[in-house]
């Protein structure tokens, strides 16, 4: 079994025009990311799975594992699940965003250990520290989950969620997937759900699939990139 984190690179995101190049501290974003995740103790390999010729060149300066992918994808899963069938059904596949500069490298070392319960097909990151603010944030994706920490829903608007009644435990969802090769492809390969697209909720096709999401839970927060003066927060925690 081998841990590939793939970290899939759009260049054209829509509220923040090519965010993955900004530039933090002299390098692009995508490159404060890349190296974070090379720092993980359990990761064999990191890929960034590019769509542009602009991406790969501001890359070029660096010696990261770049592969181009298609421009038609309409979700960074489908771009890693490009780049990962050529991997074995049992191997594990982390899917990284690409405005993640700040993500502690023992985090993916966490995510890549619940894989051995043989079980687990499918994992990710959720944050303990919810406040009131991300409470009633609709941007902010919350989720619960059960006794065994799988999940149980994905929210924005909890308003509209009958079962968060019965949880006594909300987390606050951090967007690091990991999944094991075979079941990625065959999550990508399912019909977007109602739900799904209703929402804007790409893991709810998992849920309603009956894919069963592991939740690693964690104080660390992700901070929003979304503006120039998110990025100077960013530069001044890098120090």
């Amino acid at each position: 079994m081998v841990n590939i984190a793939i970290i899939p690179a759009r260049l054209n995101s829509t509220r923040f025009p090519k965010k993955i190049l900004a530039n933090i501290k002299g390098k692009p974003m995508i490159a404060h990311v890349a190296e974070r995740a090379l720092e993980s103790k359990k990761l064999d390999r990191v890929i960034i799975a590019i769509d542009s010729k602009e991406t790969k060149d501001a890359l070029e300066a660096f010696d990261f594992d770049v592969v181009m992918t298609s421009t038609k994808h309409k979700s960074g899963t489908d771009r890693i699940a490009e780049v990962a069938k050529k991997f074995n059904n049992d191997d594990i596949i982390i899917n990284i965003q690409g405005d993640e500069p700040l993500l502690k490298p023992k985090l993916i070392d966490d995510l890549i250990k619940a894989f051995d319960e043989n079980e687990v097909q499918m994992a990710t990151l959720a944050s303990t520290r919810l406040s009131m603010e991300d409470f009633q944030d609709k941007n902010i994706v919350k989720l619960c989950v059960d006794d065994n920490m799988y999940a149980r829903g994905f929210f924005r608007n909890l308003f509209f969620d009958t079962t968060i009644n019965e949880v006594g435990c909300l987390y606050k969802h951090i967007g690091v997937y990991a999944f094991r090769q075979k079941c990625l492809q065959k999550y990508t390969s399912l019909t977007p759900t109602k739900n799904e697209k209703h929402f804007k909720l790409e893991q709810l096709r998992a849920l309603e699939n009956d894919i069963k999401i592991k939740v690693i839970a964690t104080n660390y927060t992700k901070p929003s990139v979304d503006t120039l003066e998110d990025l100077s927060k960013i530069a001044k925690i890098l120090g």
